[in-house]
């Protein structure tokens, strides 16, 4: 099946093997897929050659039904032999180990599944194990998702297992998973040696420690690793040391570009281990370093390494770090003098009327465009104020609007709900009176 009109077929043909109804979701998603190539046919734009199949359930607008066990059957069955659909999301429906099982199953035999996203479902370690076993045989995928899944340390380490197998996946995101150190460790290890992954996110562990023996081991393996391009440790109750631990490693380490250490415990000085590392023009390209605890020092020490040597960073964000205007105000003086940070993000410090006309300025000159920052600038009665606008850092990792300029190309648009017209009867009462 390497078209829209098989895939229907087969997807037909799979409710009937079944016995079951079409899932009203999918067949709708599979009709809107057939229109799109007719339209794409009358306007000589020639066929797709592959389709991403869109089953997320956060959407009321497009359907309030949720995928569940017995429709991942369906899909199973539809696209065991399918080379057409190439992507699926499946976030933020009812899938559990039961259904999770059948989608590893699915992995096992599809070789042309190139992602996956079934982040925020209802399934644990069994259906993560399962999942991470297809691993083992699977040559196709390159992205899955499991963000928000309670897979725990027995699904972590299944995935660290997989790792030392699988040599074709490049991004893992099993962020906000109930990891544990034992699989925090394994992961890092397995990573000294796997050239293949350039995505990980270890969002959110649970850690029973305050030694940060996980983000020490990362920092080891920063060391060594020449693949990983993308590294996300948000909520990993990081102090200076780890900061430190990480700068130290991270002078050795040429290949990765995003590093998101985001709602730690990092304060002024692990702040300017970080800056000496920017200092070094390294390979890092974003860095996220939000709810922290910078305050003025640490925006100062930013600043400086901004100003005066960094050429690479492209993207800082320091949202919510308790920054005054003199670290505010060192950032907007450091921005004059660099041209590569072209995205700053901001907002949740203090600001004053220095701040607001220091970044205003940037602002109107383009310094900081509109959607490569968190801020906007306007006048009240001839004083200029910083506003909050746009979401910030990564706006469609859990969310993607369906109406508007601001839909991703993987989101399906809805359809717009014609408003009601409520007019109201205008009687003349002049012959009344």
């Amino acid at each position: 099946m390497s078209d829209i009109i098989s895939t229907v077929l087969g997807f037909e043909s799979a409710c009937v093997e079944l016995s079951v109804p079409k899932p009203s979701y999918i067949a709708a998603m599979l009709e809107k897929e057939k229109e799109n190539n007719v339209l794409r046919r009358v306007e000589k734009r020639g066929f797709q050659d592959n389709m991403h199949l869109y089953l997320a359930g956060d959407h009321p607008q497009l359907t309030t039904a949720r995928i569940t066990d017995d429709d991942c059957m369906v899909l199973y069955k539809t696209l065991e032999a399918n080379m057409y659909v190439r992507s699926i999301d499946l976030r933020y429906n009812v899938i559990t180990d039961k259904g999770a099982a059948i989608l590893g199953n699915l992995l096992e035999v599809n070789k042309f599944i190139e992602e996956i996203n079934i982040m925020c479902n209802d399934f644990g370690a069994p259906g993560a194990v399962a999942i991470a076993h297809a691993l083992h045989t699977n040559t196709g995928l390159k992205v899955l998702r499991l963000n928000g899944n309670k897979i725990g340390n027995k699904g972590g380490m299944a995935f660290a297992q997989a790792l030392q197998i699988n040599m074709t996946l490049e991004s893992l995101d099993i962020g906000d998973a109930d990891l544990t150190i034992e699989c925090l460790i394994a992961l890092a290890t397995v990573l000294r040696e796997n050239r293949t992954l350039k995505a990980l996110n270890v969002n959110r562990p649970l850690l029973w420690t305050v030694q940060e023996e996980p983000t020490d081991h990362f920092t080891r393996m920063i060391k060594v690793n020449k693949g990983l391009r993308e590294l996300h440790m948000q909520k990993f109750t990081m102090r200076d040391f780890g900061a430190c631990r990480f700068a130290e490693n991270l002078i050795h380490n040429h290949t990765l570009t995003y590093l998101n250490l985001n709602c730690n415990r990092i304060t002024r000085d692990g702040t300017k281990e970080l800056a000496k590392v920017l200092k070094l023009n390294t390979g890092l390209k974003v860095l996220d370093l939000g709810y922290n605890r910078l305050e003025d020092d640490g925006a100062i020490y930013l600043a400086e390494a901004i100003g005066t040597y960094n050429t690479t960073l492209e993207c800082l964000n320091i949202v919510y770090n308790n920054i005054g205007p003199k670290g505010l105000c060192a950032i907007a003086d450091a921005l004059s003098l660099n041209s590569a940070l072209t995205s700053l993000y901001i907002w949740g410090n203090h600001f004053d009327d220095s701040v607001c006309q220091a970044f205003s300025t940037h602002l109107h000159s383009e310094r900081l465009k509109a959607g490569d920052t968190d801020i906007q600038s306007y006048v009240v009665d001839g004083k200029v104020y910083l506003c909050l606008t746009g979401p910030g850092m990564r706006p469609h990792y859990y969310y993607a609007p369906i109406f508007g300029d601001d839909v991703p190309e993987w989101q399906i648009r809805g359809k717009q709900i014609p408003r009601a017209d409520h007019k109201v009867p205008i009687v003349n009462r002049e012959n009344e009176l």
